[in-house]
């Protein structure tokens, strides 16, 4: 009742705090971050409530899309109003050869970091197994590598430069210069107008003024202030507490006269049989993991320096989400061929008996140790 009670009262208080605000919070459904301002949906007026440049729309699988001037089309992963970063990511799983094309200079947004890397044209059978290629370039004859010093593209004299790119990074590159990158990650980008962090960071709602001759930003008020709205709001709290205190204390009266009517007809024996019933628990057992042997007897490889993992795997261990490196141990489980660190799923198996990230439960078998290249 109280839990019930307090949603009441915030329900009505938002209602009230935003009623003088036409912007509303949007959502496509197969996203969830809001859509708020600077952004704004093109489908949904009034379109003041946007800023130029900002403007998302909704994919017929209700996934947000951000149209970059000279850059096309990409599909947005997360919004950090706070921050004022936006996620971008390319649904053909090739950012790469989108970034080679990438021209922010239309566009309201920038790069957190730039880097320069040099595309190399390499032979296949001499780089695959030795350094980190770009996937969705490459094929069984060729593959391209992505490096960001010179002196390993010098080095590679064995290769042909494809270009040299400004690329955009979520973060400086601090360490392992002069390898390859696989540039599989999502685009980070972020924008410094409309400036909101000021706004955002005392928990308020940026907005923009609504005048003819000024678009100058403005703080709305938070959820749960309101300005000139004050005996509003104290009708509310009045009639959200006293209302159901009267109404407790009408039934509490009622349920206390009945009691006293049927005190004198309960039958003695009831007593009895109710202080003699037992209730037996029921004991939920969780999974039962597997004992050490049948761990060890799934198959274990030592990562190579190209980091190349069989099966359906990624470049992190999806249990302590941790990158992989090379002469790392790994384990895999058998039938669905997933990975991890040893120590990490060794752990796991011997309180739960089946793989983190698919719920098999792999059966005993009986592989020797490999070494990956």
């Amino acid at each position: 009742m109280e839990f019930l009670k307090i949603l009441i009262i915030l329900s009505l208080l938002n209602s009230v705090a935003y009623a003088s605000n036409d912007c509303k919070i949007s959502f496509c459904s197969s996203s969830t971050f809001p859509i708020r301002f600077p952004f704004a949906l093109i489908s949904e007026p009034p379109q003041d409530c946007m800023y130029p440049g900002f403007n998302l729309r909704c994919s017929f699988e209700g996934l947000p899309i951000l149209d970059l001037p000279n850059s096309g089309e990409y599909f947005v992963r997360d919004i950090d109003y706070l921050t004022q970063e936006i996620q971008l990511y390319d649904t053909y799983n090739c950012l790469p050869r989108r970034l080679m094309e990438l021209n922010l200079s239309s566009s309201p947004f920038m790069a957190a970091y730039n880097q320069n890397y040099t595309f190399l044209r390499c032979p296949t059978e001499l780089v695959r197994s030795r350094f980190t290629t770009v996937e969705c370039l490459s094929n069984s004859t060729v593959s391209v590598l992505a490096a960001s010093s010179m002196s390993f593209v010098k080095a590679m004299n064995m290769c042909n430069i494809i270009d040299n790119f400004t690329i955009p990074i979520s973060w400086q590159a601090d360490s392992e210069v002069g390898l390859s990158s696989s540039l599989h990650g999502d685009l980070l980008l972020t924008w410094t107008v409309p400036n909101c962090e000021d706004c955002e960071g005392k928990g308020s709602i940026c907005g923009m003024e609504k005048s003819e001759s000024n678009n100058s930003i403005v703080c709305l008020d938070p959820p749960g202030e309101v300005k000139g709205g004050g005996l509003q709001v104290f009708r509310i709290i009045a009639l959200s507490i006293v209302v159901p205190a009267v109404v407790c204390s009408v039934a509490l009266s009622c349920f206390m006269c009945l009691l006293d009517r049927g005190r004198f007809r309960i039958v003695s024996g009831t007593s009895q049989n109710l202080a003699t019933a037992t209730i037996t628990p029921q004991i939920d057992t969780g999974p039962e993991g597997l004992d050490d042997s049948t761990i060890e007897s799934y198959k274990k490889m030592v990562l190579g320096e190209s980091k190349r993992i069989p099966g359906p795997n990624d470049f992190t261990c999806p249990i302590c989400l941790a990158e992989y490196h090379p002469k790392e141990t790994l384990r895999c489980l058998p039938d669905c061929e997933h990975c991890f660190h040893a120590e990490c799923i060794d752990e796991w198996l011997r309180m739960n008996g089946t793989c983190p990230v698919c719920r098999h439960s792999p059966s005993p078998v009986h592989v020797t140790s490999l070494s990956a290249s």
